[in-house]
């Protein structure tokens, strides 16, 4: 099994970090990051695009959908500082995938372990929805990341648009042992696509839209994670 070379994925964040290519997602970034919330107002946020995180030998990768405006743009990390990341994390904490159940900011203690969380997107999209352009021209990053990943072999895919996303990359055909089937299935929770060396696990967005009114629950995400952890045991096992 090859490694993960460090170098190369500090050099993938700083070049995510330093994106410029979308006019419309810099200026809203940097927009939100000056005028700030008023609960935060004594805070320097991030205003920057917001590499993934979490363990380099991950064998679970997630995949979600942007950093929430005041979330990951004022943190500098996905899924840290919202009410998303705080269900997200809780489940993730439950099912041993994290150290803590808090994700608050950067030097909060959080350790991920053999899960690594990115995003479709990589900067705060306005109303959090990101065009079809500006998700394409996110991709190689997310391509890249698949790519030295080398370890990943269940990707969590949280929302439709999360989804999308590792379809878009996974169907390239340049990530050795995967083989997507001819037809992309119908998004849903709990959806199980096997892809070759890869299967990919849906769950709903751990949004507040969906956890408030109990379309996603704890035990419905703990599920997800629980299945991820079978599936990566089985394909490490001597017998798989």
């Amino acid at each position: 099994m090859p490694h993960t070379d460090a170098r190369d994925l500090d050099e993938l964040e700083t070049e995510i970090v330093g994106c410029c290519a979308c006019p419309r997602l810099v200026a809203w970034r940097e927009v939100v990051a000056r005028e700030r919330r008023a609960a935060f107002r004594d805070e320097t946020y991030w205003g920057k695009p917001v590499p993934g995180f979490g363990d380099r030998r991950a064998r679970v990768l997630l995949v979600g959908l942007a950093p929430a405006a005041h979330g990951g743009n004022r943190t500098g990390r996905v899924f840290t500082g919202d009410r998303s990341g705080d269900f997200l994390f809780a489940s993730m904490f439950r099912t041993g995938y994290a150290n803590q159940p808090e994700s608050t900011g950067l030097r909060d203690g959080l350790r991920l372990r053999d899960s690594y969380i990115a995003a479709a997107v990589r900067c705060a999209p306005p109303a959090n929805k990101p065009t079809p352009a500006e998700r394409d021209e996110c991709r190689p990053f997310l391509a890249r990341e698949i790519e030295l990943l080398t370890r990943v072999r269940v990707i969590v895919a949280l929302g439709a648009f999360g989804y999308e996303a590792a379809w878009s990359v996974l169907k390239t055909g340049v990530h050795p042992g995967v083989e997507l089937p001819a037809r992309r299935p119908r998004f849903g929770h709990g959806l199980e696509v096997r892809c070759g060396r890869m299967t990919i696990l849906g769950t709903f967005h751990p949004s507040q839209q969906n956890t408030f009114t109990g379309r996603l629950t704890p035990a419905m995400l703990d599920a997800v994670f629980e299945r991820a952890r079978y599936l990566t045991s089985a394909s490490t096992s001597p017998t798989a």
